[in-house]
């Protein structure tokens, strides 16, 4: 029995059937979010949900006794069991938080799809060279938010009239967001070197350190394909060393045969 709920649970049928579920049930939480559709098929749409939950009781306690104790020993089985209990809440106004985290639910799609998961283990290995980064960074807004609060706050406080607005304000010119007709320019009428303070932020925030994230995660993906490259190898050599061993039994019996 047990053997027989272990090839259930890892077998591709039984993924891509739940894989199917949580792509449908996303659909219909999207289909939730536009009143004139759901008025009409709230219902429907509530058994659908109801059906899905415990699809979804049934599969982690399955998947429970057919891994047993290694189940709460990996991390994406508990991270599967997380979202599943949090879709256990009664979605009434005490727990309509709980209600709008279904949504998380499409997340299990990463435990499901193996090349996704890979990425985000590898996502995940470079966060502390992100966090690095992300700190030198802070500290650059800091600097440039308490210089643009003294220098520009005076006569434009809405965007510069505090550290809170600055930094917000700064946040906005790191994504180019209508930077320069919108801040940079209006603020030049009345400061004409004020480009002397934009121009360096920019340079150094936008196009240095946005850079250096997208080296650090391009660097994980990079290690991420060596990786496969070399399991595929070792897969490989191996088979080939089986067969070679295969071939070696065989003509062990011929010569055998032969006398």
């Amino acid at each position: 029995m047990h053997k027989k709920v272990y090839n259930l649970v890892e077998s591709p049928k039984f993924k891509n059937f739940i894989l199917l579920v949580i792509l449908l049930n996303g659909i219909t939480m999207g289909i939730e979010t536009y009143p004139s559709i759901h008025e009409h098929i709230k219902d429907e749409l509530y058994l659908f949900d109801t059906v899905v939950i415990t699809i979804f009781i049934i599969e982690i306690g399955l998947r429970i006794y057919a891994h047993r104790v290694s189940f709460f020993k990996d991390g994406w089985s508990l991270f599967d069991l997380s979202i599943v209990l949090v879709s256990m809440f009664p979605a009434n106004s005490v727990f309509e938080i709980f209600r709008i985290l279904r949504i998380f639910r499409l997340l299990r799609v990463i435990t499901i799809v193996p090349q996704m998961r890979k990425i985000v283990m590898a996502l995940a290995s470079v966060i502390p060279g992100m966090a690095s980064i992300a700190g030198l960074m802070s500290i650059l807004f800091y600097i440039a938010a308490v210089m643009s609060t003294q220098l520009f706050g005076d006569r434009f406080p809405d965007w510069f009239g505090s550290l809170g607005s600055s930094l917000y304000t700064l946040f906005q010119i790191m994504t180019l967001e209508s930077w320069s007709m919108g801040i940079a320019r209006p603020i030049m009428e009345i400061y004409p070197h004020a480009w002397l303070f934009f121009v360096p932020f920019i340079f150094i925030v936008t196009f240095i350190m946005i850079n250096l994230i997208v080296a650090v995660v391009v660097d994980a993906m990079n290690h991420l394909s060596e990786n496969q490259e070399a399991q595929v190898e070792v897969v490989a050599k191996d088979e080939i060393k089986e067969l070679h061993n295969e071939i070696k039994e065989l003509k062990e019996l011929l010569l055998e045969s032969k006398k």
